[in-house]
């Protein structure tokens, strides 16, 4: 379970977040494929909201996609994200947003290996990665 919800100004959000990630989350913009943090980590760990710090993707669930984003095919739990639709920039897409304060992720797509068929193309600047403990 994501938690309560956050709700915070926008003015707040910008004094927290960096530019980029700011922009990204609050104002659904993306960077340049292949320019993320994350697109080639292979480390053992969690992905986590840069927002709010809920996890959002489990490494177990990262594959190479090509695309130059980090991708996922199914989120850490079934209530860390939700879905919106996005018919911004002359396409319909479906966005990935963090369920508990709605900062956009990324989006998904159906065309991700099995088990579940789905590409979840996040943006780097929208995490944070939490790495496992060694045993």
């Amino acid at each position: 379970m994501p938690g309560e919800k956050i709700r915070k100004s926008e003015d707040e959000w910008r004094k927290e977040l960096s530019p980029e990630a700011y922009s990204i989350t609050r104002q659904k913009g993306t960077e340049r494929p292949f320019t993320g943090e994350y697109y080639d980590n292979h480390d053992q760990g969690t992905y986590t909201c840069v927002c709010c710090g809920s996890p959002v993707f489990a490494s177990e669930t990262k594959f190479e996609s090509g695309s130059g984003w980090p991708s996922f095919y199914d989120p850490v739990s079934l209530d860390a994200v939700e879905t919106k639709r996005d018919a911004s920039h002359g396409m319909i897409r479906t966005e990935v947003v963090c369920a508990r304060c709605e900062a956009h992720l990324g989006h998904v797509f159906e065309d991700g290996p099995n088990p579940t068929g789905l590409r979840y193309c996040i943006n780097s600047r929208a995490l944070d990665f939490k790495p496992a403990e060694r045993k």
